[in-house]
Formats: C-alpha cells, sequence, structure tokens
C-alpha cells in the first residue's frame, strides 16, 4: 500500500513525521521537499480541495440556507 505523510525536513537533513507510523517491517520511502516552508499558514491540501467544495458551496441551495447570517444592506 502507497501512503503519504507529512514530515518536516530540518537544516540538518532530519526527516521528522508529523504523524505516527506502525510498520511491520522495513519500508522505502520517497521525500519531496517543498519550496514554501512548514509554517506557511495555509496547507496544501486545502488549496486542493477548493474547487470540489466550491461546486458545493456555490449554489443557491447553500446561499439560502446561510442567508440569515448575512449582514443587511
Amino acid at each position: 500500500m502507497v501512503r503519504a505523510i507529512e514530515a518536516v525536513v530540518d537544516e540538518q537533513g532530519n526527516v521528522r513525521l508529523l504523524e505516527s507510523v506502525k510498520l511491520l517491517g522495513t519500508r522505502r520511502a520517497f521525500v519531496m521537499i517543498l519550496d514554501d516552508p512548514a509554517d506557511a499558514g495555509v496547507h496544501e491540501s486545502s488549496l486542493l480541495s477548493e474547487p470540489a467544495l466550491a461546486q458545493d458551496w456555490n449554489r443557491p441551495e447553500e446561499d439560502a440556507a446561510w442567508s440569515h447570517l448575512q449582514r443587511e444592506r
């Protein structure tokens, strides 16, 4: 099974996984170094999911359901 796990790599090249992993034995892994720092504020996964969520959110039914929270003009 292939599984993606977020990690942080420090200046010395030490890799720290951001979640625990239990394996039955030694496994190979790929490490992809991203340009932006880990604490940039916006997680890439939230940006990737935005178009899919927008299809559901940007509907007249959603506007009507949440209209009571909008300010009157």
